[in-house]
């Protein structure tokens, strides 16, 4: 019988890999250069979501800096960058199940892309160290379409299809982000609960949610 959906993408930081501990470090960083105090991993993980800029702002403004949160992230994104470029891959296992069930859909040629709004130039190289790259034929970035095309836009998902071929598709991720994106793209949105998501993952409004990856393979097989 042939699999119902040829092609299944996956969002990166929360979905894939738990990144939260690499991002908080580097986070951290650009915070104790700019003379603020570190967040811990679970304030971190609260305020992942739409790329490692909005990050930063958003943990300016957790310590006060509401006005000056935007400028203080242009100063300070870099150095954030460069100290996440330098250390990741080093501490951001794969989630449980995830290797089995990718290996799963392989058998059954599934196509598998990652869509993130990490930057493609840090996504790229942080699959190259965990060993998962050559599993994805399709990655795309936040910034691989240009401004204002990252999720919650469906444009990402759209040319990820595309990019794979096409046909019926389903998106994993852990955000309002990503549910948003792949609504909006027309494909089937799945939400998994133990990524970084700071609402309850039922709020999300995604089409279905699992709670560990050994429920992928099944729950795409039965839709």
């Amino acid at each position: 019988m042939t699999f119902p959906f040829p092609v299944v993408g996956f969002d990166l930081d929360g979905t894939l890999l738990d990144t939260s501990g690499e991002l908080t470090a580097s986070l951290n960083h650009a915070l104790a250069q700019a003379g603020y105090p570190p967040l811990s991993v679970a304030e971190v993980q609260a305020r992942i979501g739409g790329g490692s800029r909005a990050l930063l702002v958003r943990a300016f403004i957790r310590h006060g800096a509401e006005a000056a949160g935007e400028a203080l992230a242009e100063r300070y994104h870099p150095m954030m960058i460069d100290h996440y470029r330098a250390s990741m891959g080093q501490n951001c296992p794969a989630y449980p199940g995830l290797i089995e069930a990718m290996d799963a859909l392989e058998e059954r040629g599934v196509t598998l892309a990652v869509a993130t709004n990490k930057a493609e130039a840090l996504a790229r190289p942080l699959l190259k160290r965990t060993g998962l790259l050559h599993r994805f034929p399709v990655v795309l970035g936040g910034d691989t379409l240009g401004p204002g095309r990252a999720k919650p836009a469906p444009d990402m998902l759209i040319e990820m299809i595309a990019r794979c071929g096409g046909g019926r598709t389903a998106f994993v991720g852990d955000s309002i982000y990503d549910v948003t994106a792949a609504k909006r793209a027309d494909v089937t949105s799945i939400a998994v609960r133990f990524g970084f998501s700071s609402a309850s993952v039922e709020t999300l409004g995604a089409d279905h949610v699992i709670d560990h990856y050994d429920a992928l393979v099944p729950l795409l097989a039965s839709l």
